[in-house]
């Protein structure tokens, strides 16, 4: 297909970027807020860890100093930092369950909202884009009739100049038939 210099749609050109690939107004959460709000959920999941630590850390600081009593004494403190933190998460668990579950519901009703404000701003960009294109090929029309119609003119002139064109033939040949009829009429 013979296409005039300068035809190619511009937007045919470059690829279809995604508007939403980078968009950060897109993700409600990042993973610190979601951090800060187990915390908060859950106090005491962490404060069960931290004293577990704590005892880990102090049964080994008794053991490295020979202090076999006290590094008994935090290994019992670790048992019971660990049993605390487990009770914490089953008691918070039970305690959250329907809290997690509207959560849920609520993170899948956003999602769905922002796939269809996703998908609604793709399709307004879209037509947009169409209607850029649409622009675009009727300028390129118009331009293009425009280029021809001058042509034609610039012919016509040309065709002029010469001694006319095929209507002043055919009117030329026409005027010699007829006067050369009358010519022969008595």
């Amino acid at each position: 297909m013979n296409q005039p210099p300068g035809s190619q749609s511009p937007l045919t050109v470059r690829e279809m970027p995604s508007s939403f690939a980078d968009n950060q107004a897109y993700f409600d959460e990042s993973r610190w807020q979601k951090f800060t709000r187990r915390l908060k959920e859950e106090p005491l999941i962490p404060l069960g860890c931290a004293v577990t630590c704590w005892a880990l850390w102090g049964a080994t600081k008794s053991i490295r100093s020979g202090d076999s009593f006290n590094a008994q004494r935090m290994f019992r403190m670790r048992l019971y930092g660990q049993f605390f933190t487990i009770v914490a998460m089953v008691a918070g668990s039970f305690y959250y369950n329907s809290d997690r579950i509207l959560r849920k519901e609520y993170e899948e009703i956003l999602k769905e909202r922002k796939a269809m404000e996703k998908r609604n701003s793709w399709i307004r960009e879209l037509e947009a884009r169409d209607k850029e294109e649409k622009d675009w090929r009727e300028k390129v029309k118009e331009v293009t009739e425009k280029r021809k119609q001058e042509e034609d003119v610039a012919r016509a002139k040309e065709e002029a100049k010469k001694g006319g064109g095929v209507v002043t033939k055919a009117v030329k040949g026409l005027r010699e038939r007829l006067t050369g009829e009358e010519e022969g009429k008595p």
